[in-house]
């Protein structure tokens, strides 16, 4: 991280990373130039010489498209036409999907549109969500008042038994939140019982994905059930020290975190001896550079090892061999949050609190064609027409077209599915995927081609190159589709669902092998969409 921070200070400070900034940086620190320069050129935040004294970065994907009305940053270059000092950039998912069309001035978040903007850069009140105002207790905290935090962790460092840790944990059936689904009580035993005198504990909190925005909501109200669930990570695997892993958009989750972090090393729960005991656990924020593919473990794990973050060959995997070559565990935002509920208040009663046979509670993001955007906590089983009815129903009593339960990586399903249980099993058997648990809704008057190609040119503007078959075939898929959309071809030369196909086998990373998904199962999922016609015509 010692490089990053470095030309992260700098750009910071100078508003740029330049040419001599970097020749400086190399002697310092005795480093070959070339390794900066490809530092730079990798990640998003770096430019190499300063812009425009005001910097507007406006977001280009799906949910702020929809709000727009079309691409956001155009009707922006219209209204601030005639401000010099400006310089406009379309950026990917600022992870502001509730308040869209999204924008940031200068690291600080407008949302509304461009008149918001124009009265942000007069000086005028504009809406400008820094922080969630939810006025409810979530129900996964256990705490009461904040003098009440880190109680659970207290209490069983006292007794002494990580491993009545991990079976709890596995009694609750809790899985991984950010989208892999992978058992928890198996990954906390598997990096407890790895080899290794030193260890780490990685919150991975940098969701990128358009629609998703939970985690940001967590870390601003609930900083305190992450922080101590990494520390019984920490304490169950035999760790020292811990990285969470921040997007480098989430400003006020960042200062929730630093406030939190000194109230917990206050507290005892963080430093030299946890409680006054022999443990030992302090832990830091990192601020990602940007890149949506750091959201990929292996890919966090390069960039904190001041590597461009290009996602690494599985096996070995984290647990054995992860940052420095050490045991690290590594769960995001939303699972750590659950470990604290689950081991404060017990697996029975994290599993009486879903729905029939499912167990548990979920945040879930919503945005799209909803009344009311905003992240839930819902019980696992809630169904997709329970979710919509918590935030109002669809905007402006439009009928439903198409939705999507977990975020850009899953396909859109049709409004039969709507009383679909959310589940990670139930949602495959039903054609999708829970993904992240990001729904966005999508109103009947939308043109679905438009919908799923955002998705696409997502995951085409984010593919960090490493693999030809991501690289090369996420930007010639969008060619294809944008050519016929321009009426400059009656169809596509190459069928999408073989490159679709071969970007699943050949990609490696999840990024690539979905990166198409959105698009070719909506082929085949709304046949009668007339804006996919065109395309269906050169599948078999």
């Amino acid at each position: 991280m010692r490089l990053l921070k470095a030309m992260l200070a700098l750009q910071a400070s100078e508003g740029a990373v330049t040419d001599a900034a970097l020749r400086k940086l190399a002697r310092a620190e005795n480093v070959p130039l070339y390794r900066l320069q490809g530092l730079r050129s990798f990640y998003p935040v770096f430019r190499e010489q300063p812009g425009r004294p005001v910097q507007v970065q406006v977001c280009r994907d799906l949910v702020c498209r929809m709000a727009a009305g079309g691409a956001p940053a155009d009707a922006v270059r219209d209204v601030l036409a005639g401000r010099g000092d400006a310089e406009i950039t379309e950026v990917s998912c600022l992870g502001q999907c509730d308040h869209a069309p999204a924008a940031m001035v200068d690291n600080h978040p407008v949302c509304g549109g461009p008149r918001a903007l124009q009265q942000y850069l007069a000086g005028e009140p504009a809406p400008s969500p820094v922080q969630s105002d939810s006025l409810e207790h979530w129900p996964t905290d256990p705490y009461d008042s904040a003098g009440q935090h880190y109680a659970t962790a207290r209490s069983l460092l006292a007794g002494g038994d990580p491993e009545s840790v991990i079976a709890a944990l596995k009694q609750a059936g809790l899985r991984g939140l950010g989208g892999a689904a992978f058992p928890t009580g198996m990954k906390w035993e598997f990096t407890r019982k790895a080899e290794g005198a030193e260890k780490y504990v990685i919150c991975n909190a940098d969701e990128s994905e358009p629609g998703t925005f939970k985690d940001r909501v967590i870390l601003e109200d609930l900083p305190h059930l992450v922080i101590e669930g990494m520390l019984l990570g920490a304490w169950v695997i035999g760790a020292r020290r811990g990285i969470i892993y921040l997007r480098h958009e989430y400003h006020a989750a960042e200062q929730a975190l630093g406030t939190a972090i000194a109230a917990a090393r206050r507290a005892g729960a963080l430093g030299r001896s946890v409680f006054g005991g022999d443990f030992a656990f302090d832990l830091e924020v990192f601020v990602s550079p940007g890149g949506y593919i750091m959201g990929e473990e292996t890919a966090l794990l390069e960039a904190l090892e001041d590597q461009r973050g290009e996602p690494r060959n599985k096996p070995p995997f984290p647990t054995n061999a992860g940052l420095n070559g050490r045991p690290t565990l590594i769960n995001n935002v939303e699972t750590f949050s659950a470990v604290t509920t689950i081991a404060a208040r017990g697996a029975d009663w994290w599993n009486a609190q879903g729905i029939d046979d499912h167990a548990g509670l979920k945040f879930v993001s919503v945005s799209g064609d909803v009344a009311r955007p905003g992240v839930h906590c819902v019980p696992w089983g809630t169904t997709a027409r329970d979710v919509l009815k918590r935030c109002g129903g669809m905007a402006e009593g439009r009928a439903l077209k198409a939705f999507s339960p977990g975020g850009a990586s899953t396909a859109f399903l049709p409004p039969d599915k709507l009383d679909t249980p959310l589940d990670f099993d139930t949602m495959q058997a039903a054609g999708s995927a829970l993904g992240t648990g990001a729904m966005v809704f999508v109103a009947e008057h939308r043109d679905l081609l438009d919908v799923t190609l955002a998705q696409v040119r997502f995951f085409r503007n984010e593919s960090c190159g490493k693999c030809v078959p991501c690289r090369v075939g996420s930007r010639k898929a969008v060619e294809l589709v944008e050519q016929v959309q321009r009426g400059e071809s009656p169809r596509p030369g190459v069928s999408l669902a073989a490159l679709h196909a071969t970007l699943a086998k050949t990609s490696i990373c999840g990024l690539g092998q979905v990166a198409l998904l959105p698009l070719v199962d909506a082929l085949a999922t709304f046949p009668d969409e007339p804006s996919l016609q065109a395309l269906r015509e050169e599948e078999p």
